[in-house]
Parts: C-alpha cells; structure tokens; sequence
C-alpha cells in the first residue's frame, strides 16, 4: 500500500551538496593554498571541457525521462513512477554522476587542487546521506519491483 506522506527523506538538496563542497575548497584554497601551475595549461582546460560535455550524456537524458514521467526531482517528495530504462539501464544514480561530473570540469578549469582532495568527500556524502536514503525509500514504495532492478543496474556504473 502507497504512504502518500512517506519520501526518501533527504532534506538538502543534491545540487547544494556538490555547491557546499565546492565553495568549501574554494576558501580552503585561500586558507592553505596549493600550487595552481598545472591549472594553467591547455591540457587541464581540455581535461575539464571533456568531464562536462561527458556529463551532459548523462544529464540531459535523466532529466527529460523524470519529465515525460511527471516524476519529481524534489528529494523529500514521493516519487509516482520507478526509473528503469534509458539512462537509468546503465546508472541507477545518472543525475548524481552528471553533478560529478560536472564537479569535477569546473574544478578543472577553475584550477584548484581542493576541489580534487575533497571529491572522496562529496561522494563519500552523497551516496550515505543521499543515494542510501533513496534507496531505502524505492525499496519501500516499489518492494520486488526495485530488488530486482538493483540487482540489474550499478549504483553508479
């Protein structure tokens, strides 16, 4: 039986999380600065231009699905359908990969080794505060239906 109240419960948006962080290394750039010499190379521009183009394979997909769906991108709302085919056959997680990827080209381009150091960080974050609480909640309101796509598709690849 569907709970129309029950949710995954995950209060901070995704996005913020991967803001947070960022802007996190940005100050600890200023507090303890390391070297930014290799940030000024072609090579770190093209290396981060290619992690968010590579993003947007995942993006763009994962988006347009939740919208013919009419499903919600809003963590603390119950979802009306379970994701399982396009993107989502390869990834259970596409949009979180997508900000990851994202992430990590700005961090690229931006030219700052704190943004690196604290990736384990963010998804370290994300998959406990985040991606687990979700799925405890799919299992929830999808029971069998979510085992077995879990059993099928990779949390992240």
């Amino acid at each position: 039986m569907e709970n129309k109240k029950d949710n995954p419960g995950v209060y901070i948006p995704p996005p913020l999380l991967y803001a947070a962080i960022f802007i996190l290394a940005i100050l600890m750039q200023k507090v303890l600065p390391l070297s930014k010499e290799f940030f000024y190379t072609t090579t770190s521009d093209i290396i981060g231009t290619v992690f968010i183009l590579v993003s947007l394979f995942f993006n763009f997909p994962a988006l347009l699905q939740f919208l013919k769906s009419k499903n919600t991108l809003i963590t603390v709302k119950p979802a009306n359908t379970l994701q399982t085919s396009g993107i989502y056959s390869v990834s259970r997680n596409p949009m979180y990969i997508s900000l990851l990827l994202i992430y990590t080209g700005l961090s690229f381009i931006i030219g700052n080794w704190w943004n690196l150091i604290l990736l384990p960080v963010l998804i370290f974050i994300v998959q406990e505060y985040v991606i687990k609480k979700e799925e405890k909640y799919l299992g929830r309101r999808f029971g069998q239906e979510y085992a077995e796509y879990k059993s099928k598709v990779r949390r992240w690849l």
